[in-house]
């Protein structure tokens, strides 16, 4: 489908590139909030991004997946953006929502009692230290492939990584998490009286 509208916005319709729009937006908007922690900045910045891929989209040859393309130059245009506002990428891909959804997901969250909410915050907040303790191309495998749900195939494409090393990276991301995580539980149990 991607490859049809692609070819036709080649070809001049300017239609077609709308229909990419709407059926990437979204992704592309919470990609960009993931660099960008201003909401309103972020859709600025999503927005130079489908403009940017509109220009280059008479390039475009296929050789990957649209939204590959569509991702490369978004994340490509949210750096562009923190480097001239003078601020640094985030430590980690992950913006709190979608550590709530992961939570959710989990079945970490239950009734919103005060104790369950500290344990939930708390939970957060380890997770979140524990992915900012690894390096980037760990934090972003992972990511893809846990907050994203997507498969090896399009994480070493989206990474122009050979997939073994993907599955290395996530296996290694994983087991790094769950020590840190665990690390962190033995210090509180330490703590606790």
């Amino acid at each position: 489908m991607d490859q049809v509208l692609v070819l036709q916005v080649q070809k001049g319709d300017k239609r077609a590139f709308d229909l990419l729009v709407l059926k990437y937006q979204h992704k592309i908007v919470a990609l960009v909030n993931r660099f960008v922690k201003d909401p309103v900045a972020a859709q600025d910045v999503a927005q130079e991004a489908f403009i940017r891929a509109y220009r280059a989209l008479v390039n475009f040859r296929g050789e990957s997946a649209f939204y590959t393309w569509l991702y490369r130059i978004a994340v490509n245009t949210a750096k562009n953006y923190l480097v001239a506002k003078s601020r640094r990428p985030p430590a980690t891909d992950l913006d709190a929502d979608e550590a709530e959804l992961l939570f959710q997901e989990q079945g970490l969250t239950e009734q919103a009692t005060p104790e369950n909410m500290l344990i939930r915050d708390q939970s957060h907040q380890q997770l979140m230290a524990a992915l900012d303790g690894l390096s980037p191309p760990l934090r972003e495998a992972i990511t893809l492939r846990e907050m994203d749900g997507m498969s090896y195939e399009a994480i070493a494409e989206m990474m122009e990584t050979p997939i073994g090393t993907v599955r290395s990276r996530i296996h290694r991301a994983r087991e790094m998490i769950v020590r840190q995580l665990q690390q962190q539980e033995d210090q509180y149990a330490k703590a606790a009286p």
